[in-house]
C-alpha cells in the first residue's frame, strides 16, 4: 500500500452553509430537520443537504471524473465557498444571556443553525432551556393573543424543536468521532485496505463519523498541497461511502 507523510486531523462538526448576506429565518414555516452529516463530496457542506435530480448528479460526477479542468474548477468554487461562509461566520459574535442567546438563535438561517448548534453546544445549559420554557409558557397561556404572539410562538416551538434534534445529532457524532479517529488510522496502516473495511463493517466501525474525519483531513492535505495524499484519500474515501450503512 503507498505510504503518505500526513497526519490525521480531528475535527468537531461541519456544517451548512451561511450567506454573505443574512437574512432572518422565517421560523413560522421552518420544519425541523437537522442532520449533522457528510455525504458525497462536499466537506464543507457548500451544496446543502441531498436535493432530487440523481441523473443530472450522476451526469454530473462523471463530467467531474473525466474533466480535470471541471474538476479544478468545483473544488476552487467548494474552497472559496467555504472560505467565504466561514467568513461570515466568524463575524457573528455570541451573546452573553439565554436571553440574548434565543434571538441570536432565531437570526440564524435555517441552513446555519447546524453549525451554531455545534459552536453553542456548551451554552445550551439547563439555563437557557429554563429561559426558552419561560417564553413559551408565557405565551401559550397567555389569555389574549396578538397575532405578533402567535407567531412568536411558531418560531420559538420550531426552534426549540431545532435545537433538540440538532444537539441529539451533535452529541452522537461528537461520540462516533472520539472512534473515528482510531478506524481511520488503522485504515492507513493497512496492508490491505479491502480486509480492514470487511472488518470494521463487521464491528459497525463504518459510520458517517469516519467520513467526516476523512473529508476533513482532504480537505487538510489539499489546503496542504499534499496532492497525491489527498488523491489516495478521495479514492479511499469512495470506497468507505460503499459500506455506509447510517
Amino acid at each position: 500500500m503507498a505510504t503518505f507523510s500526513f497526519s490525521i486531523v480531528t475535527t468537531s462538526v461541519s456544517a451548512a452553509a451561511a450567506s454573505s448576506c443574512r437574512s432572518k429565518t422565517n421560523w413560522s414555516r421552518y420544519k425541523p430537520s437537522t442532520r449533522i452529516s457528510c455525504i458525497g463530496w462536499d466537506p464543507e457542506g457548500v451544496l446543502g443537504p441531498p436535493q432530487g435530480g440523481h441523473i443530472d448528479r450522476l451526469e454530473f460526477r462523471k463530467r467531474l471524473e473525466t474533466d480535470a479542468d471541471a474538476r479544478e474548477a468545483f473544488d476552487r468554487q467548494i474552497r472559496e465557498e467555504a472560505e467565504r461562509r466561514q467568513a461570515v461566520r466568524d463575524f457573528r459574535v455570541p451573546p452573553e444571556t439565554p436571553k440574548e442567546l434565543i434571538e441570536y438563535f432565531l437570526d440564524t438561517e435555517a441552513q446555519d443553525i447546524e453549525y451554531e448548534i455545534a459552536r453553542m453546544r456548551p451554552r445550551l445549559t439547563k439555563e437557557f432551556y429554563d429561559q426558552l420554557k419561560s417564553e413559551l409558557g408565557q405565551i401559550r397561556f397567555a389569555v389574549t393573543k396578538t397575532q405578533e404572539m402567535e407567531d412568536r410562538l411558531i418560531e420559538l416551538e420550531a426552534l426549540e424543536k431545532a435545537l433538540e434534534e440538532g444537539k441529539e445529532a451533535f452529541d452522537k457524532m461528537q461520540a462516533e468521532l472520539a472512534t473515528a479517529k482510531d478506524s481511520l488510522h488503522k485504515i492507513f496502516t493497512s496492508k490491505d485496505v479491502k480486509v480492514t473495511l470487511l472488518d470494521m463493517v463487521e464491528h459497525n466501525q463504518i459510520n458517517r463519523s469516519l467520513l467526516t474525519l476523512l473529508d476533513e483531513n482532504i480537505a487538510n492535505a489539499r489546503r496542504s498541497n499534499q496532492i497525491r495524499a489527498a488523491e489516495y484519500m478521495e479514492k479511499l474515501r469512495g470506497d468507505v461511502l460503499k459500506y455506509i450503512t447510517v
